[in-house]
């Protein structure tokens, strides 16, 4: 997912998708550890997702905080 696209969501669907990557990023190590995984590559892209919709999160924070100033 783009950060672009991450930008266009609202709050509540912000944090459904976290929830649904970090749950994600959560069954994709049992299934490495279960050696049931065949495409490792899809840590990384979970893994930087993640880090995108925090970003997304943090700059939204900062806004509202020079926003209150």
């Amino acid at each position: 997912m783009k950060a672009t696209e991450i930008r266009k969501l609202s709050d509540k669907q912000l944090e459904e998708k976290m929830n649904d990557a970090q749950q994600e990023m959560m069954n994709l190590r049992f299934q490495f550890v279960m050696g049931q995984i065949t495409d490792t590559s899809r840590f990384k892209v979970v893994r930087r997702d993640i880090a995108r919709m925090m970003t997304v999160m943090h700059e939204r924070e900062l806004a509202e905080e020079v926003k209150d100033e």
